[in-house]
This record gives C-alpha cells, sequence and structure tokens, in this order.
C-alpha cells in the first residue's frame, strides 16, 4: 500500500505540479467572419490590432492556411473533430433555435474529450452553433465548463438572437439560460475565460475560446467608433471599430494569461472561422479578402483562405512566416502531439504541422485537400499543388450568376492568386486529374467515415 500510494501521488504531481514536465495549457482563439488579410501582419493598412500581431510576433505565422468550410457551423465542427464538415456530420450550417435542425453527432469526438481524456480541464467560452439539445450543446460534447450563446449570432448588449423570428433570449452557462442584460459580450467572455484559467492554473486546461467578433450585428465600443470616424467608407468604418473591439478583447485575454503566469506553458492558437461576410446584416460587408476572390460562402481563396498563428514561448520558433498548405482540422492531431496526447482511434482527415511549426523547409502534409457544401448542387474544391478546381462555384462579392461553362472553375494559384481567369479549356489534362480526385476522394468519404 505504501508502494502504490507513492506512486499516485508521483502521478498526481506530475499532473497537477509546477514541473516543466507538465502537460501545456492549451487556448484556442477562434473569431468569426474575419476577412483574410484582417490584421496588420496579415496586410491591413487602416487596422488597429496590437494583440493579433502580438501573436505573430511572438509565434509562428501560416500564409496558406484554409478553413475547412465556407460557413460557421462547418468550420467548426472540423476544427473541434479533426475532420473535414461532411466527414464530421456537419456539411453546412445547424439551428440558431433550441431543438432545431441539425447538430454536430454526439457520436463525434472532439477535442475537448481527447483533451478532457488525458486529465485537461475543458472550457467553451463564446459561441458554439454546433446544435441546441442537452446532448449537442457543449457540456454534452466534452466541455466541464461552458459559458456563451448556442446559436450562430446575439446582440452583444441583449443578448438576443435577431436572425430570423422568432426572436430569442440566448446566453447560456453550462446549459442554463442566464441573464446577464446590457453587459457587452466580449468583456464577458473575457471575465469568464480569467475566472476558468484562475480556478484551472493549478492543471493543464484546455480552452475554446470562439469569440463572436466580427460577426454581425456590428457593435464597437464608443472608443473605437470615434477612432476609426475618419474612415469615409461607411462599411469600413464600423467594420474597422468591431475589428480593434475585438482585437482590444483578445489583448485583455493574452494579459490575463500572462498576469496568471501561465504565458510560457500554454499554446495560443489563433484563427478566423472563414473569410469575411458581405450580407446586410454586415452593411454589406467591411471586410478585406486582399488580393484574394470571394468571401464567407466561398470556396474561392478569399473565402476559405484566413490568418492563423500558433505561439508556445520558448518551445517553438517565434517572429517566423510558414508558407506551406495547412488547414483547420490539422489543429486537433498538432495540439496532441505537442502536448503528448493520444488521438482517437479513427480516420481524422487532419495531419500534424509540428514538423511544419518548426522548419520553413518541411513539407505540407498535404498532397491534396478538398472541400465539400451542402444542397441540392453542392459547392466544392479539390486544390493539388499549386492547381485549384471549384465546382457549383460561388461569389457573393459579385451580383451576377456563374454560366455554364463556369459551372467548373480551374485555375493555378501561382500564377493567378485572384483566380481571375477559368482554365478549364486551355488546361483539361489538369482537369480532368483534379476531377478524379475528388471523384475518388468522395468514394473513400462514403466508405470511410469510421
Amino acid at each position: 500500500m505504501k508502494i502504490k500510494s507513492i506512486l499516485i501521488f508521483l502521478f498526481v504531481l506530475v499532473l497537477t505540479g509546477n514541473s516543466e514536465d507538465r502537460m501545456p495549457n492549451i487556448v484556442i482563439i477562434y473569431t468569426d467572419d474575419q476577412g483574410s488579410i484582417d490584421i496588420n501582419s496579415y496586410g491591413a493598412k487602416d487596422l488597429i490590432t496590437p494583440a493579433m500581431d502580438s501573436l505573430c510576433h511572438e509565434g509562428v505565422r501560416f500564409t496558406q492556411f484554409y478553413s475547412a468550410a465556407a460557413v460557421c457551423s462547418p468550420s467548426r465542427a472540423a476544427l473541434l473533430t479533426g475532420r473535414v464538415p461532411v466527414r464530421a456530420g456537419v456539411p453546412g450550417n445547424v439551428s440558431s433555435h433550441p431543438g432545431g435542425r441539425g447538430a454536430l453527432p454526439t457520436e463525434q469526438i472532439t477535442m475537448a474529450e481527447v483533451f478532457k481524456a488525458a486529465g485537461y480541464s475543458t472550457a467553451h467560452i463564446g459561441k458554439w452553433h454546433l446544435g441546441f439539445t442537452p446532448p449537442t450543446m457543449p457540456n454534452g460534447q466534452g466541455f466541464d465548463y461552458s459559458f456563451g450563446h448556442m446559436g450562430g449570432c446575439i446582440d452583444n448588449y441583449s443578448h438576443f438572437f435577431y436572425w430570423v423570428p422568432p426572436n430569442r433570449h440566448d446566453l447560456y452557462k453550462n446549459g442554463e439560460e442566464i441573464w446577464r442584460t446590457g453587459e457587452y459580450f466580449p468583456t464577458l467572455m473575457v471575465d469568464e475565460a480569467t475566472k476558468f484559467m484562475e480556478a484551472k492554473r493549478d492543471k493543464p486546461f484546455f480552452m475554446y475560446w470562439a469569440i463572436n467578433l466580427p460577426h454581425y450585428p456590428l457593435q464597437a465600443t464608443e472608443k473605437w467608433r470615434r477612432r476609426y470616424a475618419h474612415i469615409k467608407d461607411d462599411k469600413r468604418r464600423r467594420y474597422a471599430a468591431f475589428m480593434s473591439s475585438m482585437d482590444e478583447a483578445i489583448g485583455s485575454l493574452l494579459k490575463e494569461i500572462d498576469d496568471l503566469g501561465l504565458r510560457d506553458n500554454t499554446i495560443v492558437v489563433f484563427q478566423s472561422d472563414h473569410g469575411h461576410s458581405v450580407e446586410s446584416r454586415t452593411f454589406g460587408g467591411g471586410g478585406n479578402s486582399g488580393p484574394y476572390r470571394g468571401a464567407k460562402s466561398s470556396f474561392f481563396e478569399g473565402g476559405i483562405r484566413v490568418p492563423s498563428i500558433i505561439r508556445w514561448p520558448g518551445k517553438i520558433p517565434a517572429g517566423e512566416v510558414r508558407d506551406q498548405l495547412c488547414v483547420s482540422v490539422d489543429w486537433l492531431p498538432t495540439l496532441a502531439d505537442l502536448a503528448g496526447v493520444d488521438l482517437p482511434n479513427h480516420k481524422i482527415d487532419g495531419k500534424s504541422l509540428v514538423p511544419v511549426i518548426r522548419s520553413a523547409s518541411a513539407k505540407s502534409p498535404h498532397i491534396e485537400f478538398h472541400w465539400m457544401g451542402s444542397g441540392l448542387q453542392p459547392q466544392w474544391a479539390v486544390r493539388e499543388g499549386d492547381w485549384k478546381l471549384i465546382g457549383n462555384p460561388k461569389d457573393p462579392t459579385i451580383k451576377s450568376s456563374f454560366d455554364k461553362v463556369d459551372k467548373l472553375f480551374l485555375v493555378n494559384l501561382s500564377k493567378d492568386i485572384g483566380e481571375k481567369k477559368n482554365l478549364r479549356y486551355s488546361h483539361p489534362n489538369h482537369l480532368n486529374r483534379l476531377k478524379a480526385i475528388h471523384n475518388r476522394w468522395l468514394v473513400d468519404l462514403r466508405g470511410s467515415n469510421r
């Protein structure tokens, strides 16, 4: 019994002590509807983004990082499961009403469940949009603690969902509705994250901080509305003020990590869920996709190429850039690799990015990658090297619809990053090869979901 007691003590010490060998904390900052270049370090010239820039300066910044989806729910399902949205069971957006249509199936294994099984405390803070029944809300999907809204968006002061009637209050803590009327939701997220980290600082924790900015409604603070009053373009002015309101919240979160003495043993991952919105509720779109075509809901680059960063002081390079093709499904195996945690025993689509993070000369883990939307004629895409083929393309930044010729849209990104010219007829061999690759992938997808 004495020997057993000693062994148990040593095991607990490893998990909860202050040893450098303790598993790292993990914080994922997942922004909502952020444009491809809307951080100074990514090319924005008119924004004030010191917190996000600090992550770029202190970590590894990716230039060819993709979301696995172009809209909210499937992008989140892919991140949390390491599987493309169709394989994860969330090909499109799910309902924002209690008991509504669609959800991340409970049999899917989430990142929270993976890290919880390894001894981590787990928390969801912010937006969910992956189910609105007790089994499919965060506490049913591996999160010990949850605070935020379950639907696609909320007013940041009343915490009501206004997208479609009936209007409905949407603020929950651990599955129970709560009321914090009049309190600014970004500030509430920082406060809740701080309380969680303070309570769990002595053992490893995993926190999914799914901030709901800069998704509409664009409710910037007065400080930032005044700061950007000089911008004449109404759309960009509103968006810019909201972006800096978001950056300030992110800066507050990063400061709390530092103040708690957790900086050196905390991996921070940053990523936008997809491109910026041009919907009417965001005043037609104030985000910036830079040289890339398209926006949210599109498989053109502006809809899926997103800013993404990882920081772990002293453990990975700082202030470096990686140009390899990487995807959001890669975060699960990457973080598991860095933390020494076992992956689920089923097929995932993500690959560990650790070699890429450690070396600019490492190859991308993806020879090819595929995107698949939802609906009767779903949008789809495949990329192999510099070549990319989009089927049934959408581009919400233009008013005209695609004709039959452009239902298959072939580009070489190394020569046409703006995806302006369709090469389907001038390069039939590439077209046929990518079509065949896509069809092979569809067969694999149907036959190996487990």
